[in-house]
């Protein structure tokens, strides 16, 4: 056991954030700061680290602690080896308690696994190097890719001889056990027991973690048998996980924080290529699909990533599904494609640092530009074509979770693709709402189904959204109408409408336009409920009724009471669980009055503005007022009462 004068020294000495910040990108705000959550996604910062109390807290998902707690959840430590890392950071000695069984177990067979690999590393490294086979086939092979002898080293390649067993004979006369050669894929077992080497006959590139440590191996194959795959890769492990790891983030954490930027390559020499020119802001996939756990390992350190394409246009169709995972996850997406016949690899060693960074700064291009490029290169006045691509860039800039990006993508999509600002938001809020429904939608119940009737026949698809509000609007200050949508969320967010929960129902339709509640304690609740609904099917209303901000505390008794009154909207007297029929009118009826008074200002807003006007500008809010007209009719409509 650590002894505890040893512990308060550890405590005493760390800086929660430069702990933290050895991990993810803080930024100042006031006495504190902030950043996206690692712990769960989210799309704007709700973390947040205080220097004076020592103390980390996020308020999505609720996870909070100290630098030591932090190390623990991040690098999924013991207690005691989250100590020692702290303590390694500040030069602090640790004497260390002796260990229960089961931790001292767990904690050896991890270790030993880390021991194995590292051995590994080292015995394919002195191969490359001290071998015959090595010099003549690994290190020839490597010097034809135009690697140094300082990048080799820097990355630590290797090889491993062809012959089946002859790494893991080695390892087992060196005292390396067999479990832990299997167990991280560096031997694989057959039926008779025996050991055969995974990586046989390949040059060896270590897969390193955030943290320097080698985890797994990629081996490519220098045979031209098309039989053979060209790249191996370690298997999934306890200490390697592929989904969860990029090539060279160790290398690249440092550049890509100094320069806020990432380039996102495909492979292992791309990476080596562009450092060894002087980029060292660069990781790679390896190859793999690009997944959200690697994504927000890139965000961990800078939001601004530039996907590089070589000339291949199957390869980059099929790759622009990233484009959208990227952008999903909150990130600024520039592409860039390289010249025809050049991949990341070739154009670093052609050209030098000044030459790769001046072509990047001039070709690097937004997404939409790209897209419609590669798109549409088949034919570009088909306007069947032209059409599938004016979906695909709207599908793109529907994920984005922040409003002015959208709207900035949405007018620049507008101008390049020669269409309407207003159809674009239209089609863009459709897409986010339809997506908040399938997210909230819960697995069909188990029941059979009822024949409808002609007074409580489901509504079509296309009824559950409330009209939308086009998005030159400005949203205004209606009290009354806000006040009864929190309601709503509070009391009866947890039970469904439309199939859907009726919180997930008015957080599409509010959320999804980019209303903002204008009362700031009403906006708060609303967006502490939209965070609490995204790391939950359910939201606690105990979470607002013991709010630290005593407005918030008192809001919710206050609405939750029995003196709440309702709105002329409700007709029948108010019950703590109301039937799902009738929350199917009361919920779009409240979202519409709320909507209705947005609009109806809007349009006595223009009305006064038609007042000496006249040529374009008159045209221009005459367009406005009657658009607005068509929405209010609408939702005049679905409110059953006339337009006066």
């Amino acid at each position: 056991m650590i002894d505890q004068a040893t512990i308060d020294r550890i405590m005493d000495a760390a800086r929660i954030e430069d702990v933290i910040g050895d991990y993810i990108t803080l930024k100042k705000r006031g006495a504190n700061y902030t950043a996206c959550c690692p712990f769960h996604n989210e799309k704007t910062p709700s973390f947040s680290v205080s220097p004076a109390r020592g103390i980390f807290k996020c308020f999505g998902c609720g996870k909070a602690g100290t630098a030591v707690t932090f190390v623990m959840a991040h690098e999924n430590l013991t207690y005691w080896e989250a100590l020692k890392v702290v303590a390694k950071k500040y030069n602090i000695d640790v004497k260390e308690r002796e260990l229960s069984p089961e931790e001292q177990q767990h904690n050896n067979d991890r270790e030993s696994m880390m021991i194995t690999v590292a051995y590994a590393q080292d015995y394919f490294t002195k191969i490359l190097h001290s071998h015959v086979d090595g010099k003549n086939i690994g290190m020839t092979y490597f010097a034809e890719r135009g690697f140094t002898e300082a990048t080799i080293s820097k990355f630590q390649l290797g090889y491993c001889l062809d012959s089946r067993a002859a790494f893991s004979g080695t390892a087992l006369r060196d005292g390396y056990k067999k479990e832990f050669l299997v167990k991280t894929g560096l031997s694989v077992e057959r039926e008779s027991g025996e050991l055969v080497d995974r990586f046989f006959g390949r040059v060896i590139f270590p897969i390193h973690s955030i943290s320097g440590r080698v985890i797994g191996f990629g081996g490519r194959t220098l045979k031209t048998d098309k039989s053979t795959p060209k790249y191996v890769n370690s298997p999934e492990s306890e200490i390697y996980h592929k989904s969860n790891t990029l090539y060279g983030i160790y290398f690249a954490k440092k550049a890509m924080m100094q320069s806020d930027k990432c380039f996102l390559v495909e492979g292992y020499t791309d990476v080596i290529s562009m450092h060894q020119a002087g980029i060292g802001n660069v990781v790679a996939s390896s190859g793999t699909s690009l997944t959200t756990e690697q994504i927000r390992l890139i965000k961990r350190f800078t939001p601004n990533v530039t996907v590089l394409y070589d000339g291949d246009a199957a390869g980059i169709k099929a790759s622009l599904r990233g484009i959208d995972m990227l952008l999903e996850e909150g990130l600024n997406v520039k592409t860039l494609l390289l010249p025809d016949g050049e991949d990341p690899d070739s154009f670093a060693k052609s050209h030098s640092v000044t030459e790769f960074t001046d072509f990047i700064s001039q070709h690097e291009e937004d997404f939409i530009s790209f897209k419609t490029k590669i798109l549409l290169s088949d034919s570009k006045s088909d306007p069947i074509k032209r059409a599938e691509v004016i979906t695909d860039i709207v599908r793109s800039i529907a994920v984005i979770p922040e409003a002015i990006p959208r709207s900035v993508y949405i007018r620049e999509c507008g101008k390049l693709m020669e269409i309407g600002e207003d159809v674009l938001t239209d089609e863009v809020a459709k897409l986010r709402r339809k997506k908040l429904y399938d997210d909230a939608r819960p697995a069909p119940a188990p029941r059979a189904p009822q024949p409808p009737t002609d007074g409580d026949a489901a509504p079509p698809e296309e009824a559950l959204h409330t009209p939308a509000i086009p998005a030159f609007v400005e949203n205004v200050f209606c009290r009354e109408q806000e006040r009864e949508l929190i309601y709503l969320l509070l009391r009866f967010g947890n039970q469904f409408c439309f199939g859907v929960r009726v919180s997930a129902y008015i957080i599409s339709e509010i959320a999804g336009e980019d209303l903002n509640l204008q009362n700031l304690v009403y906006r708060q609740i609303f967006e502490e409920y939209q965070k609490l609904l995204e790391a939950s099917e359910t939201v606690d209303v105990r979470h607002f009724i013991n709010h630290p901000n005593q407005q918030i505390c008192e809001l919710a008794i206050d609405l939750l009471s029995e003196k709440y009154t309702l709105s002329k909207i409700w007709k029948q007297p108010d019950s703590p669980d109301i039937e799902e029929d009738r929350l199917r009118v009361e919920v779009p009826k409240a979202i519409n009055v709320y909507k209705s008074k947005i609009v109806t200002q809007a349009i006595m807003r223009l009305q006064a503005d038609l007042e000496g006007k006249s040529g374009e500008e008159l045209d221009a809010l005459l367009l406005k007022l009657g658009e607005l007209s068509k929405v209010r009719t609408r939702l005049s409509e679905m409110l059953s009462r006339p337009v006066f």
